[in-house]
């Protein structure tokens, strides 16, 4: 990494504009290394930079978040028609992206992180990595049902058959399924076609990261054990990836 200005580095990691940097700096709330920032000063990817008496993550640092996305809430960046979307919500020191999406209408857990190896690998069908829903329709979920669900299910709009998948029976209207591949609202469009209309889905699982207690609109950083494990199943040696 060339040094570079501190306040193209506080922009770059996501923190503030450069303008708001420059703010940051004159006010004396930027530290390198211990010493409060000039103007001017550049920065280097082995430095220390804290903004209020916390150190940043840099540009290049990897880092992976679960989060809870409520109801209502849309999974892109650019639409700007979107009432809500997952960066109004989630303010991280660094830019982070989704690693597979829920629809408008569902919530649950989502990664989101900036390793874009970690991404790809995740989205890979060929993977075979499991995302466990838990899910309410509007009719009565019958042995028949949770039978035709499991063997996979023709999707004429998509013109594909889904995979076989387990899925368990947790209340009257209610069950548990556990999918390896992400086809387009395959929830929905499978319980559709028998005769059933989804009326509340949830993630709560993704791999081996689970929802856990977070609520709606919460996240929290994966660090330690829970992270090697993850970037262990997506095929990716820890140094690769951190």
């Amino acid at each position: 990494m060339e040094p570079t200005r501190v306040n193209k580095y506080l922009a770059e990691c996501g923190i503030c504009s450069r303008r708001e940097a420059d703010r940051l700096v004159e006010e004396g709330r930027v530290r390198i290394n211990g010493k409060t920032a000039a103007a001017g000063d550049r920065v280097l990817e082995q430095d220390c930079v804290e903004v209020n008496g916390k150190r940043i993550k840099g540009k290049n640092d990897k880092a992976v978040l679960a989060f809870y996305k409520p109801v209502g809430v849309v999974c892109t960046e650019k639409d700007p028609h979107a009432q809500k979307k997952i960066m109004d919500l989630v303010k991280y020191p660094v830019r982070v992206t989704y690693a597979g999406r829920l629809d408008k209408d569902s919530e649950g857990l989502l990664l989101l992180t900036n390793d874009g190896l970690l991404i790809q690998r995740m989205m890979k069908a060929s993977g075979f990595h499991e995302k466990e829903y838990l899910v309410k329709v509007d009719r009565e979920v019958t042995e028949e049902f949770l039978d035709g669900m499991r063997k996979g299910v023709y999707l004429p709009e998509l013109k594909e058959t889904t995979r076989a998948c387990p899925v368990e029976r947790i209340g009257r209207y209610t069950f548990r399924i556990v999918l390896t591949q992400g086809l387009n609202r395959q929830i929905r469009r499978m319980c559709r076609e028998f005769g059933r209309e989804v009326r509340n889905l949830k993630r709560i699982r993704v791999m081996n990261i689970s929802l856990g207690n977070l609520k709606p609109g919460e996240y929290r950083e994966l660090a330690g054990e829970e992270l090697r494990i993850l970037y262990a199943q997506a095929g990716i040696r820890q140094k690769d990836g951190q």
